[in-house]
């Protein structure tokens, strides 16, 4: 391809979580034309996941005054990608009319982890709407918590299951009250009586709304945590450990002593558990681990992936204009 093809095409990259799609577009240099945000990309969290990633595409293609046509290549990470037999839902999301050009489909992890390590072998932790772990070594292996039938329940959901069952069972103490009183403020009942009634209709019918509605309470948790309410700190410990043997495990598959670690996701971004994290995993078993900030957010790691899949070189130069917008360093 010559300079003023390069010059004239793009590439798209694709942060699919379970409750946004994000969507970029970039040139051949890095430099950012277009950022939209829009629903969920997974099936199993919105009905509506492939209008939402479809409708983001056209988006950003406008905003960057680009067309079909002129997209080079694409990249995009899609939360609940986890088999071969998933394509048959994840490849039709990002089925446009006119783009033609070659599609990845990959885990959003995968696409965090091009952003955050700049596909340096290292290990990255996803948890917000959903969990993940994955590390990758000096090889170029790709190994995931799941391949060690390891999952750590630390989604937003999770945490907010797990307070609610403790609350139901009766073990909230006088020191809780605040979390107890939150809770049945964001269930809109009065008493325990009531919350337990409310749970015994299983909550709301419907699973996909029941678990958004249970990840709206996450926030409250982690923040009762930070107070140090005691039963609000119990569950988010239970989930900081759950990740911490995830890490661990991981770690052990690379051959340098040192490996690199970098967090993406509402959950363990909160200060709670950014804290006791980087506590814990300053005590690493098998290998040092050193905490780091992402350098990109993991739609500009899509872009990345996208770009490398055309053969472009990325070069500091490039970065740095990635860098440059202030989209792609989005919390």
């Amino acid at each position: 391809m010559s300079r003023v093809e390069n010059q004239s095409r793009v590439v798209i990259g694709i942060d699919g979580g379970g409750t946004h799609t994000r969507v970029m577009v970039a040139d051949f240099e890095g430099c950012v034309l277009a950022y939209v945000e829009r629903g969920a990309s997974s099936i199993h969290k919105d009905v509506r996941a492939k209008e939402n990633v479809q409708q983001a595409i056209v988006d950003a293609l406008c905003e960057a005054g680009k067309q079909a046509g002129d997209v080079a290549a694409l990249a995009a990470g899609v939360a609940g990608f986890d088999a071969k037999a998933d394509l048959a839902w994840v490849e039709p999301l990002t089925d446009v009319p006119g783009l033609h050009c070659p599609r990845q489909h990959v885990n959003d992890a995968v696409v965090a982890h091009s952003g955050a390590l700049l596909s340096e072998p290292g290990i990255i932790v996803v948890s917000g709407t959903g969990s993940i772990i994955v590390a990758v070594n000096e090889a170029g292996h790709h190994i995931r918590n799941y391949d060690l039938h390891h999952y750590a329940a630390s989604a937003a959901r999770f945490l907010a299951y797990d307070a609610t069952y403790e609350v139901l069972a009766g073990n909230a103490k006088e020191e809780d009250a605040l979390l107890v009183e939150a809770m049945l403020r964001f269930w809109d009942v009065s008493t325990l009586d009531e919350l337990a009634q409310l749970a015994a209709e299983g909550f709301i019918a419907d699973p996909r709304e029941r678990n958004r509605k249970f990840a709206e309470l996450a926030p409250d948790l982690t923040d009762f945590a930070q107070m140090n309410i005691p039963l609000a700190r119990l569950v988010c410990d239970r989930a900081v450990h759950q990740i911490t043997v995830g890490v661990n495990m991981l770690a052990a598959y690379f051959l340098e002593s040192e490996v690199k670690v970098a967090l993406v996701g509402s959950v363990v971004n909160s200060a709670y558990f950014g804290q006791q994290l980087a506590l814990r995993l300053e005590q690493g078993k098998r290998k040092k681990l050193r905490l780091i900030s992402p350098a990109f957010s993991p739609a500009a790691g899509a872009v990345l992936l996208a770009l490398k899949e055309r053969g472009v070189e990325i070069t500091p130069r490039l970065l740095a204009n990635l860098g440059a917008n202030s989209e792609a360093q989005y919390a």
